[in-house]
């Protein structure tokens, strides 16, 4: 109810002129004050001398991020213009850098296509910066002004000759803006060499000079998304020689497009639009997948690999193992959202889906050596799915929600599927069998796994669901697997994954993030993933015990203790299964005292990544990363 004495008129309505909505709201336009958000402010003066390439006037910028948090983004474009704005009147580099929806990519007639499509992007950066410095090389001089958090300091300036043209814009975020100023130079050059291999006419130039000596990398690809393509999917075994390449144009729209089939079991994709990588898809992408199915499906239907009677290759089939590199230019993109993840565009995925169709159609009519490669692994990955399905139902079969048929290893809670309910996955009978006897028998449940369980990385569908340690899990969750996962149903509140605290149970707790991640991330993106934290030590002295759960700890923790008394006894813990029940219960799962880690999306990424290089195909990436970390390796053999 409105309280009536509050008076709601025009004085109510708050107004935020120039960039205070920026500063007030920051995520609405870089999508997070985190790590992310940060990084996008990099991008979004990049993209801005991207455009410059995409029109010709460019062909080369250099990035660098220096010591403080400070980056410089250069190019040798035409350089914004500086002269007044006939309407603003003001330079018109003040206007682009100090208002919202200010730019050149509102008029078609100077970039054509774009990334920088809201017109926001320098001002939006200049908002969010402690300060920031831009220099305009253009009619014969250098330009300069100084904006502090978001405002001019002084008119622009002349500050010297130069007899080339192009833009140098060097900004420090805001550090009472973001919750991070530490920018990872690897999340950078990724960016980086993405643009330089969608773009094979320009050359960029990346530096990290917070390193000693400073690191430095060229990027220039004269084979442009191919050279993407085999990037990609290097160390897998690829199914074709050499990858297949569409292009074509229709009006102001075109695309390029280059693929290859690998024996992997998942789809890698990267789309772009205006060199924006749209990593949750939209219209362009749907119109790819859906010219794919209909190409494949018809030409294995005219060469007889599907029957009469056969059923349709369906989409998943035809993406089990692609590996595809998709770029769109088009005139006006509709992002969803400003930090352009998704495109909506309906139009476009309607034109783009039969440029596509006839391109591709057109190709593997001439190439039938490669067609039919492709249509074999399609087949194989059809024939995997009908197992995989067969197997899944077996599953959904012995489901303990549909019958009582729960693991025999499963030692289960009386208050399953309540609020504080929770299944521990514990590594080893022997630290299986003192946490049932610990264990609060009312809501904790306790699920022992023996050793490692399937590596997901390599194994299919149909493989993972005959694995028994990998079916124990499902069947305990309730929750089933893969396409017909359900939430809904899952039987506990937590999953607690409880490994020893050396290598060995890394590992495991590794494997078993990867199977959720892949298989079950809802369970992840919705909070309901720990892992347990058991104790290194147990320290003992006159009577007491105290526990420490790192080196660190136990240095603070002895230096206390050796002021009270000389006598004192340490017990390194190797395994879960040296603590009794009751020492279990009181350091690792007793709610009150116990230490727990829960794991977010952002963790079960990484330890798939981190899989993919150390359990995958790719070779030389798992070489490079035991190189990079050996001499960070410690506790090997603990």
């Amino acid at each position: 109810m409105i309280n009536s004495e509050e008076n709601y008129d025009a004085s109510s309505i708050k107004v935020l002129h120039g960039l205070e909505a920026v500063r007030k709201r920051p995520g609405m336009y870089v999508g997070s004050t985190g790590s992310a958000g940060l990084h996008h402010l990099v991008s979004e003066i990049v993209d801005n001398s991207v455009d410059e390439v995409m029109g010709g006037f460019c062909d080369w910028i250099k990035v660098e991020v220096s010591p403080g948090s400070i980056v410089t983004v250069e190019d040798n474009g035409r350089g914004i213009p500086v002269d007044e704005h006939p309407e603003e009147h003001k330079s018109a580099l003040e206007v682009v850098m100090t208002d919202l929806h200010a730019g050149a990519k509102f008029s078609n007639t100077i970039y054509k296509t774009s990334g920088g499509l809201h017109g926001v992007g320098a001002s939006v950066v200049n908002a969010l910066s402690e300060w920031l410095d831009v220099f305009v090389k253009r009619n014969g001089h250098i330009y300069h002004q100084r904006y502090e958090k978001g405002i001019s300091q002084a008119p622009v300036e002349i500050v010297g000759d130069a007899s080339e043209t192009g833009t140098k814009t060097i900004f420090k975020p805001d550090a009472t803006i973001f919750h991070t100023l530490d920018f990872d130079s690897k999340i950078i050059e990724n960016r980086l060499m993405e643009l330089a291999f969608l773009n094979k006419n320009v050359t960029i130039e990346f530096v990290d000079s917070r390193e000693e000596p400073n690191y430095r990398k060229i990027l220039h690809f004269e084979g442009g998304i191919n050279e993407y393509l085999n990037y990609l999917s290097h160390g897998s075994k690829i199914i074709m020689d050499k990858p297949i390449y569409l292009s074509d144009k229709s009006g102001d729209t075109t695309f390029e497009l280059s693929f290859n089939y690998t024996d992997d079991y998942d789809e890698t994709l990267e789309a772009f639009v205006n060199n924006i990588n749209t990593v949750e898809g939209g219209t362009h992408v749907s119109a790819m997948h859906s010219a794919f199915t209909k190409v494949f499906n018809d030409f294995a239907r005219k060469i007889g690999v599907l029957k009469k009677n056969d059923e349709n290759f369906k989409s998943s089939d035809i993406r089990e193992g692609l590996v595809v590199v998709l770029s769109v230019k088009i005139p006006e993109p509709q992002f969803e959202g400003q930090t352009k993840a998704k495109l909506g565009n309906e139009e476009i995925g309607t034109s783009l889906n039969y440029m596509i169709q006839d391109r591709l159609s057109e190709i593997l009519e001439i190439d039938q050596k490669n067609l039919k490669k492709v249509l074999d692994r399609i087949s194989q990955a059809a024939e995997a799915r009908i197992a995989s399905k067969k197997a899944r139902e077996m599953v959904r079969r012995k489901n303990a929600l549909e019958n009582t048929s729960l693991p025999g290893k499963l030692a289960d809670c009386t208050l399953m599927g309540t609020e504080n309910s929770e299944l521990f996955i514990v590594e080893g009978d022997s630290a299986g069998g003192s946490a049932k006897q610990g264990r609060d028998r009312n809501i904790q449940a306790i699920l022992p796994i023996r050793g490692k369980i399937l590596n997901v990385e390599k194994a299919g569908m149909e493989k993972l669901l005959k694995n028994e340690q990998v079916n124990d899990i499902i069947i305990a969750l309730g929750t089933n697997i893969g396409d017909d996962f359900d939430i809904t149903k899952l039987r506990y509140d937590k999953i607690i994954i409880m490994t020893d605290a050396d290598v060995d149970g890394a590992h495991i707790r590794t494997l078993l993030l990867t199977l959720f991640y892949r298989y079950m991330r809802e369970l992840v993106e919705n909070g309901k993933v720990y892992a347990a934290m058991p104790p290194l030590y147990r320290v003992s002295y006159s009577g007491k015990h105290l526990y420490a759960y790192s080196d660190e700890e136990l240095k603070i923790m002895l230096d206390k203790i050796k002021s009270e008394s000389k006598n004192y006894d340490i017990q390194r813990y190797k395994g879960l299964g040296e603590m009794n029940p009751e020492q279990l219960w009181e350091t690792t799962m007793n709610p009150q005292n116990r230490k727990m880690m829960k794991i977010e999306i952002e963790d079960a990424e990484y330890a798939n990544s981190i899989f993919q290089i150390l359990m995958g195909n790719n070779v030389e990436s798992r070489r490079d990363f035991i190189s990079r970390h050996a001499s960070t390796v410690t506790n090997l053999d603990v």
